[in-house]
């Protein structure tokens, strides 16, 4: 029987993060412009292109997501967050004409991720960029699907080069269905289990019974 070290956790969905996926843990680092609204005494080691002890009111710096969102008040302007240039709108005109041409990883390599996190931040943009984000996640998303299902027992590195990770899960969800399907077709596949849900209920019942 095979056995992991380690068990991948899905990231959150949307807004909502986990924070105990590796991915999630990842994408709070991605830094974003920002604008502070007060000074910050004593932080100034924060801010590497000063020498000064404090932090002063509206020095503008890069703070990771994390950072950022914790520092996010909508009452008490603390800090302010400027749109990624690939959530504005020269870019929204790009994704809306073609999203398939676009190379999302050097983009951005959580641009699905990180533009759900940006809707934490109030703008005025925020319904544009919604939009923006699902109409390219369903126009690109056939595609990514289908170059997994064509490319069986083929080198897939230029195919995903251009995936963002989101989108790159998914095309290896698709190879491994391609894969168990190629091994069940030559009679290759392992015996029927009964789901992990289907187990897990039985033990629940068992358990009420027995209480």
């Amino acid at each position: 029987m095979e056995t992991q070290s380690y068990i991948p956790v899905p990231p959150g969905v949307g807004m909502e993060d986990n924070f105990l996926s590796l991915d999630d843990i990842l994408l709070s680092h991605e830094r974003l412009p920002s604008r502070t609204e007060c000074a910050f005494p004593r932080l100034g080691f924060l801010e590497k292109s000063s020498d000064a002890r404090d932090i002063q009111e509206g020095t503008k710096m890069e703070m990771p997501l994390f950072l950022a969102k914790g520092l996010y008040d909508r009452k008490r302007r603390v800090v302010s967050v400027e749109l990624p240039k690939v959530y504005k709108e020269g870019w929204r005109t790009v994704f809306n004409a073609d999203p398939t041409v676009v190379d999302l990883y050097k983009m951005g390599p959580y641009y699905y991720g990180l533009g759900s996190q940006m809707l934490h931040f109030d703008s005025p943009e925020n319904p544009e960029i919604a939009q923006a984000i699902l109409q390219t996640f369903i126009g690109r998303f056939r595609r990514t699907m289908d170059s997994s299902q064509n490319a069986y027992n083929e080198d897939t590195s230029a195919l995903v080069e251009r995936l963002d990770y989101l989108e790159r899960a998914l095309f290896r969800a698709g190879q491994s269905g391609l894969n168990n399907f190629q091994s069940w077709e030559r009679g290759h596949a392992s015996t029927l289990t009964a789901s992990s849900l289907v187990l897990n209920y039985r033990k629940r019942k068992i358990s009420d019974l027995q209480s």
